[in-house]
């Protein structure tokens, strides 16, 4: 299958976007504008690189797989791989170096995994003057040197923080679920207009949103999306292959991308 192409849109001009009293319009990022789990893909690139980090997460992956997909104990299974794919790595600058290496090693695929349809979603929000911020449970440099490929890196990003740990890195701060919706709040933020998210972890954003949109949901999660979000919150496909949603077009997604009532 061919991969999108997905080019840089013009620069924002006219309207300065982000102005301090312009509605929040707030981004997850996995699934929503990357088709993957983009800390997964880092982390699995890292412990590729040696066959002794390949057999590590071989051995330990019956005891964090399940630790993984608990919820409550999904930091200390996403820290145990990440530890492996980082053990020797102590400094931060040797971090923000290996995520710039995955980058430039992998361009073409991470391009391909940007949704064409997701970044109009975007842009036009950020032409429309409003304040658009990322909040993903990926580390915010790797969400940060993604979105360089499109001409975002201006966008602010809230996103998992890590820190040294016997000689590799753990997840201090998962951007996830209940603890997202603190990140944003404790970075300043507040008052939500419109909320784009494809997982039921983020119903604190949605439901903190005036307008929720949901975008690329597993088919298993409409029917709880539809319970619990207000009547008529759109759930949308953004041309996130194997994800459920009603398929919007290329320069048609302006149906998800509307300001709220006042």
């Amino acid at each position: 299958m061919t991969a999108p192409s997905c080019h840089a849109p013009p620069r924002v001009t006219g309207k300065r976007p982000g102005l301090p009293y312009a509605p929040l319009v707030v981004f997850d990022f996995d699934h929503t504008l990357y088709d993957g789990d983009s800390g997964s893909h880092l982390v699995a690139w890292l412990i590729r690189r040696h066959w002794w980090r390949k057999l590590a997460a071989l051995l330990a992956a019956p005891l964090l797989l399940p630790l993984v997909a608990w919820l409550p104990s999904r930091r200390r299974g996403i820290s145990g791989f990440l530890w492996i794919a980082t053990v020797g790595t102590h400094r931060s600058g040797q971090m923000d170096r290996l995520i710039d290496d995955y980058v430039r090693a992998n361009g073409a695929a991470i391009r391909a995994r940007l949704l064409p349809i997701a970044l109009e979603a975007l842009h036009r929000h950020r032409l429309a003057g409003d304040r658009v911020l990322i909040a993903t449970g990926a580390p915010p440099e790797l969400a940060r040197a993604i979105l360089d490929f499109v001409a975002h890196e201006d966008l602010p990003v809230i996103g998992s923080l890590g820190e040294p740990f016997l000689g590799g890195y753990v997840t201090a701060q998962h951007c996830h679920a209940g603890n997202k919706m603190r990140m944003i709040w404790d970075h300043g933020y507040d008052g939500i207009a419109i909320a784009y998210s494809d997982s039921s972890a983020d119903l604190p954003l949605l439901r903190a949103a005036r307008k929720p949109v949901v975008v690329n949901p597993k088919a298993a999660r409409v029917a709880l999306f539809r319970r619990v979000l207000p009547p008529g919150t759109p759930i949308l496909n953004w041309g996130c292959p194997g994800r459920a949603g009603e398929p919007v077009a290329a320069n048609a997604s302006r149906a998800g991308a509307s300001r709220p009532a006042s």
